[in-house]
């Protein structure tokens, strides 16, 4: 934080989103060039930082209040980047993690396995499961895999799209 503090920012970008998930967010993106700030180890490992700022509003479905919260994240970059690409880069692995292992989690109940035995050849398989509903427009995994758990036939009957 010191860094970025003692330094004016080299790019900024702000996003403002509305209405989306019952909040609304605003977050600021900056760009600190740090090449030879951070000492001998760490020259050309790491040459930019990008400090993200969200100020974020949640409306509160019980009283229709709306609270806010801020949080400050800083990302380490190998290369100068415009601060635009840098939170779009930023907002793209969220999307994955979203997308892959918040499904994993809640509909598979990966975090809660007490598969001890090779549980990396289950994830596998989960894994496939997942590319197999993708790939043929599932939206709902878990509505999907009720309906399989119900229908094996449903499950057997996947196309490649």
């Amino acid at each position: 934080m010191a860094l970025c503090a003692a330094k004016a920012p080299v790019d900024r970008a702000e996003t403002i989103e509305r209405n989306r998930h019952g909040r609304q967010e605003h977050r600021r993106v900056e760009t600190f060039d740090v090449a030879g700030r951070l000492g001998p180890e760490w020259d050309g490992l790491i040459v930019a930082v990008a400090r993200v700022t969200r100020l974020t509003w949640h409306k509160d479905t019980k009283s229709g209040f709306w609270h806010d919260t801020h949080e400050i994240s800083l990302y380490a970059c190998q290369i100068n980047l415009p601060a635009a690409t840098v939170g779009a880069a930023i907002r793209q692995h969220w999307g994955i993690e979203n997308r892959s292992h918040y499904v994993r989690d809640v509909s598979f109940f990966e975090d809660n396995s007490r598969i001890r035995n090779k549980p990396g050849h289950f994830a596998r398989f989960r894994t496939f499961a997942l590319n197999i509903m993708r790939a043929n427009g599932t939206e709902n995994v878990s509505r999907e895999l009720y309906i399989n758990a119900l229908n094996p036939y449903h499950a057997l009957a996947y196309q490649r799209s």
